[in-house]
């Protein structure tokens, strides 16, 4: 009988850990921080009161496809490209059939380069400056907003 008790109460004293643990919500705080991150493989790109909530594109698979085959993007949504290092970035818009603002973003998260790109265009564009970061959005989207070189974002990613 006492074991049936005792282990009541270790089932209720777990509950609430083995809860935590389950679930679909990758939306999660980063652990000790109490900030609220983005879903997995997504990153949100804040300038000011502006968000992009934006897919990753960090292996070089990934930033070779960047938004090709795509037909449209859901308002101030986009993509997010990291890389190794801080350098010339180069893009290309082969077999993407929107138009796009292509901003490019040094390792301080400061906008270096903003440059708007035509649907498959095989030229390369090359940011102006050395970036870390690029983020590319429907075309206009940057202008609209005010957004220019030396604008400060703010990335924020789940990993």
């Amino acid at each position: 009988m006492w074991t049936n008790r005792l282990l009541s109460l270790l089932l209720i004293a777990l509950f609430p850990i083995l809860a935590a643990c389950g679930g679909d919500n990758d939306s999660v705080a980063a652990e000790g921080s109490g900030e609220e991150r983005p879903p997995r493989g997504m990153a949100w790109v804040i300038f000011d009161n502006d968000t992009i909530f934006a897919e990753i594109a960090e292996t070089p698979e990934a930033r070779e496809r960047g938004l090709m085959y795509r037909t449209e993007l859901e308002p101030n949504h986009g993509m997010l490209f990291f890389f190794e290092e801080q350098e010339t970035q180069s893009f290309w818009m082969q077999n993407t059939y929107i138009p796009l603002d292509i901003a490019f973003l040094d390792r301080r998260q400061v906008v270096v380069d903003i440059q708007q790109m035509e649907p498959e265009v095989e030229e390369f564009t090359d940011s102006r400056r050395p970036a870390m970061f690029a983020v590319e959005v429907d075309q206009g989207w940057f202008e609209e907003r005010g957004i220019e070189p030396g604008t400060q974002a703010r990335i924020i990613r789940s990993y």
